[in-house]
C-alpha cells in the first residue's frame, strides 16, 4: 500500500480513502473508511472511460449485475455511482495478498491449499452463472488469499469495458494471456466455460509457481493457449487431472463449475477452509496485514501491507521490482469535480492549439503535474489510453490481428516490414542540439502497445540522463504481463526540442528471450508526457506513452 500522493483524492463519494492499493490500465484502486468505520476497497475508472457514454451506460449495468453476486467467496459490490465525473465502485475489502503476490513471494502453494482455493474458486464461479453472468477475467491477480478462504474479485469494470464506443470499432476481447480461454482470443466470446479454462489455469500457476501457458511476449503466449497444451510441471495425481480438463481447447469438453467444486471438495470448500487452508508463512503475512489495517489512519498509512483487492502493482511471476502501472485518474477540467479530488492540472486549455493540445476526448488525457511530495518528488498524473495488465493488469486484444498473430507456423511473431517511427519530420523537428533538454530528463513511465497498439506490451520505464551525440542517453525497462524484464541501452544519434533519437539495443545483461538486435527509438514529448516509438518489427513495433516519475 502506497500513501496518497498530493495530486490524489482524499474523498469519493462516502468513503475517506486512507491510501493507494493498486493502478492498472482500468484505473485505481484505494483503501477507504466508511463515516461508520467500515473499510472497502474504493476503485476510480480511468477518465477516458468516463467520457465514454457508452462505457457509462454497461458500467451501470455491469454494477447492477455485480450487486447480484453473493456467496462465501467474491468480495460484494457495497456501493457505486456510475453517475459521477469519474465513474467509482466500492467493494468489501479483506486482508490477504493476491494469488499472484503469494506465489511470486514463497513460490506454489501446497496441494491441500490448492484444493481449497479451487474448491472455493468454483463455487463462487457457480453461484456468477447461475445468474447468467461471465466474469471473463480469472487471474492470478484476482483472487484474494484470506484466513476465511479464497476470494474472487473484480466484477463489472472489466466487462464494461467490453464493447464501449472506443473499443467496438476495432473488435476489442477482454482479458488476460495465460488465462484467457482460446475461444475469448479467436474473438468467439466468452461463456461460463471460459471461466472454467481460466480457473484451471490459476490452480495450475497455484501449483506450479509459473503459468501453464509460458511465453517471452504476449503473442507467443497467446498462440500456445489456442495451439499447444499446457505445461503443468509437477502436478500430479487428480490436481493433475482436473487441471487438464479445465484446459480443454474444445469448451463443450470441459467440467462445469460444480462439478470442479465436487471433484475437489466433496463436502464443500467451507470444510477444507475450516480445518486451516494457507500454509504459516501465509497466515503469519494475513494476520500482520489485518493488525496493520486496524492501526491504519489516514495521516499515517501503515506500510509493507501488501494485501488488497487487486493486485495491479505485482507480477504474476516473481522476481522482479513492482512498480505503479499507470498514472493516477485526473478528472477532466470541464467537468463537475468531487470535493478533495484532484488539483486543477496547469496545463493549456483544451482548445490551445499552439501547446500541442486538440481539443475533444483527446484533451482530457493530457497529464498534469502536482506539486512535489514531502520526498521531493513531483507526481505526474494523466490518462494512458491503452489498456494493461499488471500483476494483476486486464489486457485488450483485436481479435482480426491475433487471427493473423496465431496462425500455425507463425508461432505469434510479426514478421512485417519494419516501420518507421512516427514523429515530425527532419524539418519540423528544429535545430540538432548538442545536448538534451531538460524537457526529456529524467524517469518516465507508462504503458506498451506492440502490432499498432493491437497488443498490449507490460509497462515501460524509461530514464533519460545528459548525454551527448554518440554517448549513452539512457536506458529502457520493459516488463511483460508475466514479470519477465528486458532492458534496452540507449544511445543518442539526434535531439532537438521536439524529438529525441536514439538508437538502441538489448543488455548485455538481458534474459536469453530478450531482442538483443539494434534498432532506432524516438523520443517526442507530448504535453507533459513523452511518447516512445520503436522501429524494431521482431517486437512488433511497440509504443509507449509515459508519464515522468521522479
Amino acid at each position: 500500500m502506497q500513501p496518497l500522493g498530493d495530486d490524489e483524492p482524499t474523498v469519493v463519494g462516502p468513503y475517506r480513502l486512507l491510501g493507494r492499493l493498486g493502478s492498472g490500465g482500468m484505473g485505481r484502486v484505494y483503501l477507504g473508511r466508511s463515516a461508520g468505520g467500515r473499510t472497502v476497497a474504493v476503485k476510480i475508472v480511468h477518465p477516458h472511460f468516463a467520457l465514454d457514454e457508452e462505457f457509462r451506460a454497461r458500467f451501470r449495468r455491469e454494477v447492477d449485475a455485480a450487486r447480484r453476486v453473493g456467496g462465501a467467496w467474491t468480495a460484494p459490490v457495497l456501493d457505486a455511482d456510475p453517475e459521477a465525473a469519474v465513474p467509482w465502485v466500492a467493494t468489501a475489502y479483506a486482508a490477504g495478498p493476491s494469488l499472484s503476490a503469494a506465489v511470486a513471494d514463497g513460490g506454489p502453494l501446497p496441494t491441500a491449499t490448492v484444493r481449497a482455493l479451487g474448491a472455493g474458486l468454483a463455487e463462487a464461479l457457480t453461484a456468477v452463472h447461475e445468474l447468467g453472468l461471465v466474469h471473463r477475467d480469472v487471474k492470478p491477480s484476482n483472487v484474494l488469499l484470506t484466513l476465511d478462504g479464497p476470494l474472487l474479485i473484480d466484477f463489472g469494470i472489466a466487462r464494461a469495458t467490453d464493447g464501449t464506443a472506443s473499443l467496438t470499432s476495432t473488435g476489442v476481447s477482454v482479458g488476460s494471456p495465460g488465462y484467457m480461454a482460446p475461444e475469448q482470443i479467436l474473438g468467439k466470446g466468452a461463456t461460463g466455460a471460459s471461466d472454467v479454462f481460466s480457473l484451471g489455469a490459476v490452480l495450475a500457476y497455484a501449483a506450479t509457481g509459473t503459468s501453464p501457458f509460458p511465453g517471452d511476449s504476449s503473442a507467443a503466449l497467446l498462440y500456445k493457449v489456442v495451439h499447444e497444451e499446457p505445461e503443468l510441471g509437477s502436478m500430479d495425481g487428480e490436481l493433475r487431472d482436473l487441471a487438464s480438463a479445465c484446459l480443454a481447447k474444445d469448451p463443450a469438453r470441459r467440467p462445469t463449475p460444480g462439478e470442479v467444486s465436487r471433484r475437489l471438495a466433496p463436502d464443500g470448500a467451507a470444510r477444507l477452509v475450516a480445518g486451516g487452508w494457507l500454509p504459516g508463512a501465509l497466515v503469519e503475512q494475513v494476520s500482520r496485514s489485518a493488525v496493520q489495517l486496524l492501526n491504519l489512519e489516514a495521516a499515517g498509512v501503515a506500510e509493507g501491507v501488501h494485501s488488497g483487492p487487486v493486485g495491479f502493482s505485482t507480477p504474476s511471476v516473481g522476481g522482479v521490482e513492482a512498480g505503479a502501472f499507470g498514472p493516477a485518474p485526473v478528472m477532466p477540467g470541464s467537468l463537475p469535480r468531487t470535493a478533495g479530488f484532484v488539483p486543477e492540472p496547469r496545463d493549456a486549455a483544451p482548445h490551445d492549439t499552439a501547446s500541442g493540445h486538440r481539443p475533444g476526448k483527446v484533451s482530457f488525457s493530457v497529464a498534469a503535474t502536482a506539486t512535489p511530495g514531502p520526498e521531493g518528488r513531483g507526481r505526474r498524473v494523466g490518462c494512458t489510453v491503452a489498456l494493461a495488465v499488471a500483476g494483476a493488469l486486464a489486457v485488450v486484444t483485436l481479435v482480426p490481428v491475433l487471427l493473423y498473430v496465431i496462425q500455425p507456423g507463425d508461432k505469434g511473431h510479426d514478421n512485417s516490414a519494419a516501420s518507421t517511427p512516427s514523429g515530425p519530420s527532419g524539418s519540423a523537428a528544429g535545430t540538432p542540439l548538442g545536448s538534451v533538454p531538460a524537457a526529456y530528463l529524467g524517469t518516465w513511465q507508462g504503458d506498451g502497445t506492440a502490432l499498432g497498439g493491437t497488443l498490449p506490451d507490460g509497462t515501460f520505464r524509461l530514464t533519460v540522463r545528459e548525454a551527448a551525440v554518440g554517448e549513452q542517453v539512457g536506458v529502457l525497462r520493459q516488463t511483460d504481463q508475466l514479470g519477465g524484464v528486458c532492458d534496452d541501452v540507449l544511445t543518442l544519434k539526434q535531439v532537438t526540442k521536439t524529438r529525441l533519437v536514439a538508437s538502441a539495443a538489448g543488455a548485455k545483461t538481458n534474459r536469453d528471450v530478450c531482442n538483443q538486435a539494434a534498432h532506432t527509438v524516438t523520443l517526442t514529448p507530448v504535453g507533459d508526457d513523452l511518447k516512445y516509438v520503436s522501429d524494431s518489427s521482431a517486437e512488433g513495433s511497440p509504443t509507449a506513452r509515459m508519464s515522468k516519475v521522479k
